[in-house]
This record gives structure tokens, sequence and C-alpha cells, in this order.
């Protein structure tokens, strides 16, 4: 009896810290340390500031470290309907919605898999407080996604050749 007992407190332990971390992720925490991008593979963690979730309307949801690998996504996934694109600010790397955030396109700051950065933030004023320090220009939602698609061909030839040099070096990507 005193057995099960301890048997059932672990269980139920393990199934509050599990629940725990469901809800952080849920809330915009961050991602655990061994997820990957969908498309490039890239450490969700490691790009925490850059990453998107994408939720579509049958209940799919699709993480990505960028801009770039969501329209990926979005271009792919043509006959699903998004529910909620989400993206972190790049400041607090928590999870806020896409299409709301101020972004900022371009600086001297390297981009995530693309040449031109396109970052988003939580309000204005945090982006006008990056483009003092690192330039780039304010843009919305549109016209970030917009760029990612217009950069798309540059970024994957980009890409290609990165990993060809890494390749050609015995590194992994």
């Amino acid at each position: 009896m005193r057995s099960l007992r301890i048997v059932m407190a672990v269980v139920i332990a393990c199934v509050m810290i599990t629940a725990g971390v469901a809800i952080a992720m849920d809330k915009g925490h961050g991602a655990p340390a061994g997820e990957s991008c969908e498309y490039c593979g890239m450490n969700l963690h490691k790009f925490a500031h850059s990453a998107m979730m994408i939720k579509y309307s049958d209940g799919t949801v699709v993480k990505t470290c960028s801009i770039h690998c969501a329209a990926v996504d979005l271009a792919i996934q043509i006959d699903k309907t998004p529910d909620a694109i989400m993206v972190a600010d790049y400041n607090t790397k928590m999870m806020i919605n896409a299409e709301t955030a101020s972004w900022v396109l371009g600086g001297k700051k390297p981009g995530v898999m693309t040449k031109r950065a396109k970052w988003a933030f939580k309000d204005v004023k945090s982006a006008e407080a990056f483009m003092d320090s690192n330039g780039g220009q304010l843009v919305d939602f549109e016209a970030a996604m917009t760029s990612a698609y217009t950069d798309m061909y540059i970024d994957t030839k980009m890409i290609r050749d990165k990993r060809k040099m890494m390749k050609m070096k015995g590194m992994k990507h």
C-alpha cells in the first residue's frame, strides 16, 4: 500500500512537471533545447529571438527558426488556414502576434536564414530603440513577409553556399 502511494506521487509529480513545460511553451517561454525548425533543422532554443509558430485551423502547429522558414511553410500549406501566426519578440523571446508586431527590416545585425534581417518587436518603442543602434526600417507584418518572399531565392542560394562550405570543412549545419 505504501509503495503504491509512492508510485502515485511520482506519477503525479511527472504529470505536473510535463504540464508546466507544456503551459510554458504555449505561453511563449521559449523552446526546449532539443527542438528544431521544421525546415532547416536549426535549434529553436538557440534562435528563440527569431522563432515563429503557425497554428492552423486543423489544429496543426509548425515551429520555425525564422520568418524565412515560416514563409516556406505558408507557401507549401496553401490550402491550410492559419488561425494564428506568432513570432518571438527580439528582446524578450516571448511569443507575440506576428501580425500586430512592429518589425525592423534590414540594418547591420545579421538576420537568421536571410541576408536582409527581419526582426519583430512587441511595440514601436522597442523597434525604434533597436534601430537607433542597428539601423533598419520600421515596417508592418505584410512588408516583412513580402520581403521574406522577395528575398527567398537570394537567401536560399546563400544558405546552400554556406552549407556547401560547411560540408567541405566537415561541419554540420
